[in-house]
């Protein structure tokens, strides 16, 4: 019988809970000094001089440095070339908490000292928060550029009568997707030290150590080869910790500069203005269709802050472009976007990166066209599937699905639910004017995971004494790789997962790789890891073949890990290490597997909420969610990664919100301001299990990772909705807090009032 597909326990974790995890931090390097940033005390200002003079002469102070000390170029960029950003800020400064100096000191407390004593004197300038005035350009944050716009996707032509032509009803509505902190456990962290041979070795917080070691080569002028990174134990990243930071390109060049280890880690102040943010879009959604339920058109334009400095969030966009249309068949679509800079932390990648924002908007825009036809939300959505015979299937912004049973995610979601029952206690409850309103939001969903073509590591070697070592271009941080691998090979090659060791993470023994992200690493890096072990196993067959005097297609490992065997005389086994002595000592296979295509998963929620009307408390009753990633390698891993989907989903749907002020002061720059989701705002998920492999691999596996936060944040905020639309909500910008709810409520009386 195949360990694949059963619940698995994770193999990482014996270690994590008893020895504890190895972070950047907890690294002991002899004679280390510590580097602490001089951080920018307003949102934007001409730099007109920074004094260093007294720092310098602060106790323990080994240097202190500005961006003309250490003379290092800016960062690549994706947008024009005049935004690109330098490691320490020159000329002026774009937004509160950017670094413009480093105090390197013999203690982390000394540097901290030092770095008080740092004066920078600022000229302020105009701060720009609000990306609609980005957009007109009044204030421009380079003004060698000529503009803040950064990032450009344009529609086709641009007739609206056209678009809606045919429409019995078109519901226009403006959208706020909400700025995110990403809030990993483990805030970042970096260290760097030289060796005799003069060769740079530098451990950081990341999910993409190849990329770091080539975009950090890059900033001081280096081979590839002359730097090895590599990544400990990470808490957590979520997207955000796939950028190569300033901090990071320079502590590896304070260490080269200075001769001495140089380590740094943020405090989470720091992190909250400094670790890129997620979402905040702006978003103009339009939908039309006839009043039997058939929607014919959709229109999204999106405003995409990108922060400070052009990152990925510049390019957000071209991925809720490509999920725009979601599950359903749309005649006529229309997605424009721009990205603008503003004088806040620089946008990137954060779970989802821009599918959730593309879920969000067709989702809510179905439940407004539902209301304005009077038709059930969920019958809407039923009449306007992709059916299942229809696969592959082409939107019509060109993105193509692979597979997927949208019509049977909905139904499953709504047995599990009992539907009808739940309207009607809703029924019961708006009869009685209870003080508890009942909320149902329905949210079907398709993602695209994989997305970013290219070729992925796995590699697969046996060793003598029966153990096997995997190695994978992808990084874990959470998401199990050591058990999702191990179980692969343990699958192909019979070898316990108790004898299975799993490495990541170091450029010097996993010689190339492309990390984790957008939910690829099992599609990609696991494929590998399979190819690898059948590679293993088709030398090794062969090798026992010539011992056994037998066909080699007749030879199987035995599934007790102790060797080879012809097929059903287990009597006689050539053990591993006959086979990796044959093979000359060393039996070790690499696969670079590119997938043909991305996946895409699929799946639907429901939120069940009551809003207490009396004082806008939002109570989540009900999580149910159908999520289908294709064949489920372990139950257990993709289990975990719904349910902290689901969690930061709800999350960004009730509280979670970074805020600036009109002066581009954060006002939720810890975790005392920024309000985390915990169990006590959570009920217990319900989870059903759907399966439609992918033909692309030959696992039949889609990603999991991101699927869970897609589906819930709009299925939340759709229950919040409909808990308040009978009272004349129409629509409630997330995050949905109580003072929100309660002004809503206030503001749909008050109108009432005045319409009598």
């Amino acid at each position: 019988m195949s360990i694949l597909g059963n619940w698995v326990p994770r193999v990482e974790d014996p270690r994590l809970l008893t020895e504890g995890g190895r972070y950047v931090d907890d690294l002991r390097l002899e004679g280390a000094v510590h580097a602490h940033f001089v951080r920018a005390p307003l949102a934007h200002g001409e730099i007109r001089g920074i004094d260093v003079e007294e720092a310098r002469r602060a106790p323990g102070v080994v240097a202190v440095l500005t961006a003309e000390d250490l003379g290092l170029g800016p960062l690549p960029v994706m947008g024009p070339p005049p935004m690109a950003r330098p490691p320490l800020a020159t000329g002026r400064v774009r937004f509160a908490g950017e670094p413009v100096a480093v105090v390197v000191a013999e203690t982390r407390a000394q540097a901290v000292d030092a770095a008080e004593l740092v004066g920078v004197d600022l000229e302020p300038l105009p701060a720009l928060v609000d990306p609609e005035r980005a957009l007109a350009g009044e204030v421009l944050l380079f003004p060698e550029a000529g503009t803040n716009v950064c990032g450009e996707v344009a529609p086709g032509p641009d007739d609206e009568a056209e678009l809606f032509a045919g429409c019995d009803v078109v519901v226009r509505q403006r959208m706020v997707n909400q700025r995110l902190a990403p809030c990993p456990l483990e805030v970042r962290g970096a260290a760097a030290a030289v060796d005799e041979d003069g060769r740079l070795t530098l451990w950081m917080t990341t999910q993409h150590p190849h990329g770091d070691r080539d975009a950090v080569a890059g900033a001081l002028g280096l081979e590839p080869s002359a730097l090895r990174v590599v990544a400990p134990d990470v808490g957590g990243g979520f997207g955000s910790k796939i950028a190569t930071y300033p901090e990071q390109i320079v502590v590896a060049a304070l260490a080269r500069r200075l001769g001495r280890p140089v380590r740094w880690t943020e405090t989470r102040s720091e992190s909250m203005l400094n670790l890129g943010h997620g979402r905040a879009q702006i978003q103009q959604v339009a939908i039309g269709g006839t009043r039997d339920g058939r929607v014919l058109a959709f229109s999204l334009e999106v405003l995409q802050d990108a922060g400070a400095y052009p990152a990925l969030g510049a390019f957000l966009p071209n991925l809720t472009r490509m999920m725009a249309t979601g599950v359903y068949d749309i005649p006529k679509v229309r997605f424009r976007a721009t990205s603008v800079v503003t004088t806040t932390t620089p946008v990137v990648a954060y779970r989802g990166a821009g599918r959730p924002e593309a879920a969000a908007a067709i989702e809510r825009a179905m439940d407004l066209f539902a209301t304005e036809i009077g038709m059930d939300p969920a019958e809407v959505r039923r009449r306007n599937f992709v059916a299942p015979d229809r696969f592959p299937y082409t939107t019509r912004v060109g993105t193509t699905y692979d597979s997927g049973d949208y019509p049977g995610a909905l139904t499953r979601l709504l047995d599990a639910l009992d539907y009808p029952a739940l309207r009607a206690e809703q029924a019961r409850r708006r009869a009685e004017g209870s003080t508890r309103q009942l909320g149902i939001g329905l949210s079907t969903y398709v993602e695209v995971t994989g997305a970013v073509p290219g070729a992925e590591l796995g590699a697969v070697e046996v060793r003598s004494d029966g153990t096997a070592v995997v190695r994978a271009g992808t990084f874990s941080h959470g998401q199990g790789h050591a058990t999702a691998f191990a179980m692969l090979v343990a699958d192909r090659l019979g070898i316990p997962l108790e004898r299975i060791e799993f490495r990541q993470g170091d450029t010097d023994e996993v010689p190339r790789g492309m990390g984790t992200y957008g939910s690829r690493s099992l599609q990609s890096g696991g494929v590998a890891v399979v190819q690898a072990a059948e590679a293993v196993l088709a030398e090794a067959r062969r090798l026992a073949a010539e011992r056994l005097e037998a066909n080699p297609e007749d030879i199987v490992a035995d599934q007790q890990g102790r060797g080879l065997h012809v097929a059903g005389a287990p009597a006689r086994t050539v053990g591993w290490d006959e086979v990796v002595a044959a093979a000359g000592g060393r039996l070790v296979q690499e696969v670079d597997f590119a997938p043909p295509g991305p996946t895409f998963p699929f799946g639907a929620h429901a939120a069940v909420v009551e809003v207490d009307v009396e004082t806008g408390a939002v109570r989540v009753v009900r999580m149910v969610a159908v999520d289908d990633a294709g064949t489920l390698l372990n139950p257990l891993l993709a289990a975990g990664q719904v349910h902290g989907g689901l969690a930061q989903g709800v999350a960004q749907a009730l509280l979670e919100e970074f805020v600036y002020d009109d002066d581009g002061n954060p006002l939720t720059a810890n975790l005392a301001d920024y309000p985390m989701v915990s169990a006590t705002e959570l009920p217990s998920f319900e989870r059903i299990v759907m399966e439609t492999p992918t033909p692309l691999n030959e696992l039949g596996a889609k990603g999991i990772g991101e699927s869970g936060t897609i589906g819930s944040t709009p299925a939340v905020q759709n229950a919040v909705c409909d808990a308040l639309a009978h009272l004349g909500v129409r629509h409630l910008d997330m995050p949905a807090r109580p003072e929100r709810v309660w002004r809503a409520l206030q503001d749909a009386r008050a109108g009432a009032g005045q319409a009598g």
